[in-house]
């Protein structure tokens, strides 16, 4: 199953998955706090895609981006690196969008499950004559 991983399974879970993801969701929460947009939060995500193809490359003797064997090889895990991180970032920046609705616009908002938030439904108006 050499489609998600390079080297093991254990390199993709310690680099990609673990330092990766964890840096990944770090960066989903300081967009998310600064309110900035998701272009940033790819551009960040972007180049911790290439931080990790380097661990691998360094560390593990994977491909960075110019294997011996093709190009296609070495973009083909680039790109779930980078997926896999881009879902790691989009839940930090979620998770922490939904704290941030549910809290500093409490009187909109209230929580809907750990990544979402609900409009408040307005009570009737009485009828005061």
């Amino acid at each position: 199953m050499k489609l998600l991983w390079e080297i093991s399974i254990a390199e993709f879970s310690l680099v990609t998955v673990v330092l990766g993801g964890g840096a990944a969701y770090m960066a989903g929460r300081a967009v998310a706090r600064g309110w900035q947009s998701w272009l940033r939060l790819v551009a960040y995500v972007f180049l911790l895609a290439v931080a990790a193809r380097f661990i691998h490359f360094s560390l593990f003797h994977g491909t960075f981006f110019i294997p011996l064997s093709g190009f296609g090889t070495a973009l083909h895990y680039f790109i779930v690196d980078f997926v896999v991180l881009a879902v790691m970032a989009w839940l930090g920046r979620q998770r922490t969008r939904a704290l941030q609705m549910a809290t500093q616009y409490a009187f909109l908002y209230r929580p809907a499950g750990p990544l979402g938030w609900r409009a408040r439904s307005q009570p009737p108006l009485s009828d005061a004559r």
